[in-house]
């Protein structure tokens, strides 16, 4: 099985030496249906809470890197085939950050525990921050609930128009010049 705790070790220097904020590490199967794994890291400048294409490629040249020196001296990080996925967060974002629960206090979320927490498995309602390690949530079945952030198996965002109204645009640089090279085109014609 593969160590999650040591790929995240060695992933988020990479991150950090790009100025990026590391989201998430996760193994799972790969989409390609070919029965390999996927490697999927999730960051995100803290300047945009997104990242752009050029950003995410800069990230999987890092990490493949890191990760190349270490298979050289040795070390193997993933055990059999894998691709390596590196994306930005998108809006519903998953939740895997104390801040991240803060930062999106008021925003609606669906929780689901790693087993029944009171009795029930799954929350969905509407964020309330995080405090001493438990997740504050106004829970639409089971009213105000307060989960340990530990037994969290996974968090996201749920998307709403207030959660579009609140994200950050998708980066538009480039933007302009992609118009003017086809307006360009065109009188050219």
């Amino acid at each position: 099985m593969t160590d999650i705790a040591r790929l995240t070790e060695v992933i988020e220097p990479e991150a950090r030496a790009l100025g990026f904020e590391l989201v998430r590490v996760k193994m799972m199967p790969s989409e390609a249906g070919d029965g390999g794994q996927a490697l999927q890291v999730m960051a995100e400048d803290p300047a945009t809470g997104q990242l752009v294409i050029e950003q995410c490629a800069a990230l999987s040249r890092r990490v493949s890197d890191a990760f190349d020196a270490r298979e050289e001296a040795g070390e193997v990080l993933v055990e059999g085939a894998y691709h390596l996925e590196v994306s930005s967060p998108g809006i519903d974002r998953p939740l895997t950050r104390a801040k991240d629960f803060e930062n999106w206090a008021g925003h609606e979320a669906r929780i689901v525990m790693d087993k029944g927490f009171d009795g029930q498995r799954v929350h969905k309602g509407t964020l309330g921050g995080i405090s001493d390690g438990r997740v504050i949530m106004s829970d639409s079945k089971a009213g105000d609930v307060h989960l340990p952030q530990d037994q969290i198996h996974s968090a996201r965002l749920v998307l709403t128009d207030a959660l579009i109204a609140a994200t950050r645009p998708i980066d538009t640089s480039g933007v302009d010049e992609m118009l003017e090279d086809t307006e360009e085109e065109k009188a050219d014609d």
